[in-house]
């Protein structure tokens, strides 16, 4: 029942919903051990050193002997966009999607628009794509997410809401939790794949990055959501560790099926605590912006975005969102799944 009800509830209620279920939620443990402790306010470096060096140890129970590439500019512009995107298309064909997200009316965070147009331009035979969501809101029908799709100016090219028409299952091979999860149906009309993520933070994942923005923005509104979310199997929105999870076995089917016709760009800028999903409210970012991450390893890339967020200056209230929500977890989910390689290489273009 409560599965039922969650479709009519603002999103400004959801957020705060969620807010309180994850501030009084205790760490939820699946056979993996604690990998992070949970922080607080007055979290200091040192502890923050040391969560991030239990993942690390984690990360490097199978070591590889390649590194990933991970590209990497500090100038976030549409050139530079271009320039890094052309190290990683090799295998980018046919009709191609972007995933981005496109954020609530009049967001104050989401990438800027002028950017991604010139960046889209270049890219052939390609199609900006989102999915309606699973709480209330501008965004909740197709309809209502159309409307809010003009609104935020991305009108200079086609929209693919992938979940207009229902959903479809993709399945999970060795999951976590999950044998498959519905993603939107017009997901399957496409070759290949660039996700194009503003990395940030989030109120629940703890950051969004690339796991982040295929595992919940691909997955149907109405049905994949749920899932990703527990709300099919657990009844109720699940927070911590199994979360994580839950977002690593949706982010492995999407893997899986673009297989080598996927690629991951990360544009670490206004890196607020909060999602873009959060529309106006989103709190104001304390981290001075980074750069751009790109990489045909999805591990990788949110590897190589976490560590430059843990070594940057005035840090503290995000590194205290990933952590307070165990988003490190993402991680070393990814590594259990075989979705890429925590070991890289970072390879500055400037």
């Amino acid at each position: 029942m409560e599965g039922e009800l969650i479709m009519n509830i603002p999103r400004r209620k959801f957020l705060k919903i969620a807010g309180a279920a994850i501030a009084g939620a205790a760490a939820v443990k699946f056979g993996v051990g604690e990998l992070t402790e949970t922080a607080n306010k007055s979290s200091a470096a040192a502890d923050n050193s040391s969560n991030m060096s239990a993942v690390n140890n984690s990360l490097s129970r199978s070591p590889s002997t390649d590194k990933s590439k991970v590209y990497f500019t500090k100038n976030i512009n549409a050139d530079n966009l271009i320039k890094i995107y052309e190290k990683i298309n090799g295998n980018i064909t046919g009709k191609t999607a972007i995933k981005l997200h496109t954020g609530e009316p009049h967001g104050p965070n989401i990438l800027p628009r002028d950017m991604v147009q010139k960046f889209q331009a270049q890219v052939s035979n390609s199609t900006i794509i989102e999915a309606n969501v699973a709480y209330g809101g501008a965004r909740s029908t197709t309809a209502r997410h159309l409307e809010t799709l003009k609104t935020n100016g991305w009108t200079f090219c086609d929209v693919d809401i992938i979940d207009s028409e229902g959903d479809v299952n993709f399945p999970v091979n060795g999951g976590l939790h999950l044998k498959e999860v519905a993603m939107g149906a017009h997901l399957t009309n496409y070759d290949s794949l660039i996700v194009l993520t503003h990395f940030k933070g989030h109120a629940m994942g703890g950051f969004g990055g690339s796991l982040k923005n295929i595992a919940i923005g691909c997955a149907s509104g109405k049905v994949g959501k749920r899932q990703v979310h527990g709300l099919t199997d657990y009844g109720s929105w699940v927070t911590g560790e199994l979360l994580m999870e839950l977002m690593a076995d949706s982010g492995k089917a999407i893997c899986d099926h673009f297989g080598k016709n996927i690629v991951f760009i990360n544009v670490m800028r206004r890196m607020s605590v909060d999602c873009d999903c959060a529309g106006t409210s989103a709190a104001e970012p304390t981290i001075p912006d980074i750069g751009i991450a790109a990489s045909t390893d999805i591990l990788a890339v949110d590897k190589a975005c976490i560590d430059m967020v843990y070594n940057s200056p005035n840090n503290k209230d995000l590194v205290e969102r990933i952590e307070s929500r165990q988003g490190l977890r993402q991680l070393t989910a990814m590594h259990e799944l075989n979705m890429g390689n925590p070991d890289y290489e970072l390879i500055e273009i400037d």
